[in-house]
């Protein structure tokens, strides 16, 4: 009887070790549960948000691209990631051909990126040669009145002279900031003096998303 009961007592110990290691090996289970839910979370957000941009038209008539939805009359672009070349894909936008020979004409001219010429277009008007700002920039790569003036660019709703003299713009551009790309998208759009008084990139919210969708879809169209 002696004997019996020190078996069974042996056996009842026994199976609270057991019990005692899956017990913890659940508790370890857990934490790292805890551990991966928000390590996973801050790498799927940020592709997420990264992978949407918004065409959208404003009150003026104008089309705008960006990553922020401003306005009702949004439509979604949806950047999709090719899981053969691991690169995004450009979806397919209205016109997106119909410039590529006057591109090509006036980038060679005055010697600049084609490919840059044409992600400038598709930032600043979405390839629509009648696009109109609210700040009253005109045609497919978005010129100033005075900055037409300058150029004499007599009509910026006509796509050659649009293109001829947003490219020479630009050209100017690229030779005051000694080819430096990002700084003269940054004058591109926010103006010539401002960047050269500071010397890179002006913290204007605008100007900085500018310079950067500008890039990416440079990128994107040279992956194509």
């Amino acid at each position: 009887m002696l004997i019996g009961k020190r078996e069974q007592s042996k056996h009842s110990s026994s199976n609270k070790r057991r019990q005692a290691e899956v017990n913890c090996r659940k508790k370890d289970m857990v934490s790292l549960l805890f551990l991966l839910i928000p390590f996973s979370l801050y790498c799927f957000l940020p592709c997420a948000a990264e992978a949407t941009m918004y065409r959208c038209i404003s009150r003026s008539g104008s089309m705008v691209y960006t990553n922020v939805r401003n306005s009702g009359k949004c439509t979604t672009l949806s950047l999709r990631r090719n899981s053969a070349s691991k690169r995004f894909s450009l979806p397919p936008i209205r016109n997106s051909h119909a410039y590529d020979s006057l591109i090509r004409t006036a980038a060679s001219r005055y010697r600049v990126d084609t490919t840059l010429i044409k992600a400038i277009i598709h930032v600043e008007s979405g390839f629509n040669h009648k696009a109109v700002s609210s700040k009253g920039a005109k045609g497919l790569m978005q010129l100033m009145p005075q900055t037409s003036r300058e150029l004499k660019v007599y009509n910026p709703f006509d796509p050659r002279q649009n293109i001829d003299g947003g490219t020479r713009y630009f050209r100017k551009m690229m030779d005051s900031f000694n080819g430096d790309i990002s700084l003269s998208l940054a004058a591109y759009n926010a103006g010539p003096a401002l960047v050269k008084r500071i010397g890179r990139v002006p913290a204007i919210p605008e100007t900085r998303n500018y310079v950067r969708k500008v890039l990416k879809i440079y990128r994107m169209y040279k992956n194509q």
